[in-house]
């Protein structure tokens, strides 16, 4: 049996701490958390802010390779270097260390055990390693020695207090990128994306935001600009029993209060979308989906912009511009 030695922390101001002081050690660095967390990020500030900056970057995900072809990566052929040699006085990123095969791992503790090497290694893990420890899927000398500093990076869905400022500095980014001008959120856009559980993390978000930036170059970012899966992530609420037979997302009211009509709005304009977006833009099918008259939801987007008045001109087209279906 071994003790579960992992450090856990709430938010990036405890990471950076960490991050800080490694840096200024040689100690090996083990990074837990899942998929877009940012652990491969955690691991480059680390060795940049140590005095290893000097010397290589050498990074190899394990899980991209099959088993005899990352023992060749990591060791060298008769041809070639092998990632070891190569990351000499600097760091090796051991990504997704977990998909190691128990030889590689075998020979790769015999060469850190032997002194040969003047290297630091720095691995991550979407999944805890201690269960393949225990099942002996994982060689349990191995993982204390790349274990000496634990690091266990939170989902997002666990910082949620962060993904306001997390918008903030992605909105900024890309704006600086595309010269684009796009502003902050307004708080019911902030409490739509605090809301949904990111099971992306950090990518997810940061992919998201710069789709919306690129997209609307300028402007205050909108709900009617989220992507559906923002909503649909809410969570269900009740049935209406008596009333309509469909579950609502479930949103939560700011302490500060919102603006009910704007969010009602953005919330219908939303359905009509998926409904023409379903029935290609046919208007008949889809207010027959909304249970509208086919002229309310023509008025609906004609309000919106969406259709340009035109008079009877009769060549198909009705009196609101649209070809008749």
């Amino acid at each position: 049996m071994f003790e579960s030695h992992s450090a856990s922390f709430s938010s990036d101001q405890d990471i950076s701490q960490t991050v800080e002081k490694v840096a200024q050690t040689n100690s090996s660095v083990l990074i837990i958390g899942e998929a877009g967390t940012g652990k491969e990020l955690i691991a480059r500030t680390i060795h940049e802010r140590s005095a290893r900056a000097r010397g290589e970057w050498v990074a190899v995900n394990c899980a991209s390779l099959t088993s005899d072809a990352l023992e060749a990566d990591l060791f060298g052929t008769a041809h070639s270097t092998g990632k070891l040699a190569q990351a000499q006085s600097g760091t090796l990123f051991l990504e997704e260390v977990s998909e190691m095969a128990l030889h590689i791992q075998q020979k790769l503790m015999r060469l850190l055990d032997s002194n040969a090497l003047d290297i630091r290694v720095i691995s991550s893990t979407s999944q805890n390693l201690e269960p393949l420890v225990s099942a002996r899927g994982f060689s349990q000398e191995l993982y204390y020695k790349i274990s000496v500093v634990p690091i266990k990076v939170p989902a997002l869905r666990e910082r949620r207090a962060e993904i306001s400022k997390l918008v903030t500095n992605y909105i900024e980014k890309v704006n600086r990128i595309t010269s684009g001008s796009v502003s902050a959120t307004s708080t019911v856009v902030l409490d739509a994306l605090s809301t949904y559980n990111w099971p992306g993390n950090l990518k997810e978000l940061e992919s998201v935001i710069e789709r919306i930036v690129i997209s609307k170059g300028n402007g205050e970012i909108e709900l009617n600009d989220l992507p559906s899966r923002i909503f649909q992530g809410m969570g269900a609420g009740a049935t209406f029993a008596g009333e309509v037979d469909v579950d609502f997302p479930r949103m939560f009211l700011p302490e500060r209060g919102l603006d009910l009509k704007n969010v009602v709005t953005a919330f219908e304009n939303h359905l009509v979308d998926q409904a023409l977006a379903r029935t290609s833009g046919n208007k008949n099918r889809a207010s027959m989906l909304l249970g509208l008259n086919r002229t309310t939801l023509v008025e609906k987007l004609r309000k919106r912009g969406m259709i340009t008045p035109l008079r009877s001109t009769g060549d198909g087209r009705d009196d609101h511009g649209i070809i008749s279906e």
